[in-house]
């Protein structure tokens, strides 16, 4: 089945609870609807009508934009999503002003986020909560 990529498509909590569900093994609901109403963009990945992967960028209301929440449903891994939705995003949070784009992830996504052009900084990060 082909994926449709979709900028701002309007998301309800129902997929997005569906999809953090299966990507990222989250079991509990939540309200996305504060997120999405605040962000610079948001880019959905379908195949039918059935969202398969997610990027949210969130923003600093000025020239910093930031990737959030890079996922795909495990059933879709390994064709590509992710990286089409990183790159959709970059382009967006360009088109809409920001001029640097950030991205935090773990240790074992550096190869994903270099190859997708993003460079190591020195920054700072710490847990608020356990």
């Amino acid at each position: 089945m082909a994926i449709e990529y979709r900028d701002n498509p309007d998301l309800g909590n129902e997929a997005l609870n569906a999809l953090w569900a299966t990507a990222w093994n989250t079991p509990h609901p939540r309200d996305f609807q504060p997120i999405l109403s605040r962000n610079l963009a948001h880019v959905g990945a379908f195949a039918g009508t059935r969202l398969v992967g997610f990027v949210n960028v969130a923003w600093d209301g000025g020239i910093h934009a930031f990737i959030l929440d890079t996922c795909v449903d495990p059933e879709f891994r390994r064709r590509g999503i992710a990286s089409a939705l990183v790159e959709r995003a970059k382009t967006l949070a360009s088109e809409r002003g920001a001029e640097w784009l950030h991205v935090d992830f773990e240790p074992h996504l550096s190869g994903f986020y270099r190859g997708l052009g993003f460079a190591p900084t020195e920054a700072g990060l710490i847990r608020l909560c356990d």
